[in-house]
């Protein structure tokens, strides 16, 4: 069994392409897309035509929530980012209303969810060693944990059970723009865990920030710094 996870595309085409090549040639049995589909500004709606043709998202992220809400109880910066989103995507991502929080696979052994298990916005990696362990207790059956939403690849394992944050497609926190994404492999009831790294063309997503978002300069630093401004 072999699974490929990938979450954080954050409207990124570019990088998302070039996952997807990768994952062509890697040939997974399945793939997972944990959530953060479109909420940026290099070519999102390319990425979501990506993403509900070849890694339809599999959970919500915490920015996907922000489709969900009234927009008169966002924040003006925020309101007018969905306005933008909207206009780029056509309407509302209704997709998105449908996903749950957590998703399970490879018969529950593989645990999926964007944050934590119990909240979009909270980061699993973030909590305290019994605060992790107690997020999980629902799910006995889970020999592995998957995560994203802190832009960040990680890996804890405690009495059996490994945590994994995938890292992420886009929108990078260590200086390295390379987009992430994550393969479980399970050999003989074991699971291994391999973090993938795809470069991509950044100069080309930039620029298509630059001419198009309403922020294009904040947009086009992340993706070619891999830092956020």
């Amino acid at each position: 069994m072999r699974l490929a996870i990938l979450t954080d595309v954050h409207g990124n085409r570019f990088a998302l392409e070039a996952v997807l090549e990768d994952l062509r040639a890697v040939s997974p049995d399945a793939t997972s897309n944990l959530g953060d589909t479109v909420w940026g500004m290099a070519d999102p709606a390319g990425a979501w035509a990506l993403q509900r043709e070849h890694a339809p998202p599999t959970v919500r992220g915490n920015t996907d929530e922000f489709f969900l809400a009234d927009p008169s109880e966002l924040e003006a910066e925020t309101r007018a980012y969905r306005e933008f989103l909207e206009g780029q995507l056509g309407g509302v991502p209704t997709e998105l209303a449908a996903l749950p929080l957590t998703a399970t696979a490879a018969d529950g052994e593989v645990l999926l969810a964007h944050g934590s298990p119990a909240d979009a916005w909270e980061a699993l990696f973030n909590l305290s060693d019994e605060e992790k362990m107690a997020r999980v207790q629902n799910w006995p059956g889970a020999k592995v944990v998957v995560v994203g939403h802190t832009h960040t690849e990680a890996v804890w394992t405690r009495d059996g059970l490994t945590f994994v944050n995938a890292g992420a497609v886009s929108r990078q926190k260590d200086g390295d723009p390379t987009a992430r994404w994550v393969l479980l492999e399970r050999r003989a009831g074991v699971w291994n865990v391999t973090f993938c790294r795809t470069p991509y063309d950044t100069e080309a997503a930039a620029r298509w920030a630059t001419d198009h978002a309403p922020d294009g300069g904040a947009e086009a630093y992340m993706v070619r710094t891999g830092l956020r401004p």
